[in-house]
């Protein structure tokens, strides 16, 4: 998976979560959290989904990489090498 792939499919998995999410305003280093107002299950659901889509496992301790567009789209492409 390349970066440009990991990207939209991190975008496309926060639409699914969070269907009315504006993901366009997001900066690769801004915080899910705090731009998208994304509470925990939310975050959970982002991260469920997005393994699904991926088909990437991850794991409790990965879910701090997994924070911001340039993060999740760093590991997904790490682990899809």
């Amino acid at each position: 998976m390349n970066r440009t792939d990991a990207l939209d499919m991190v975008r496309e998995s926060i639409s699914t979560v969070i269907p009315d999410a504006d993901v366009t305003v997001l900066g690769p280093d801004d915080a899910f959290r705090d731009v998208l107002e994304m509470d925990s299950l939310d975050f959970l659901s982002f991260v469920e989904v997005l393994s699904e889509r991926s088909g990437v496992r991850i794991d409790d301790e990965d879910t701090t990489r997994l924070t911001t567009l340039a993060g999740s789209a760093d590991f997904l492409v790490a682990r899809t090498q």
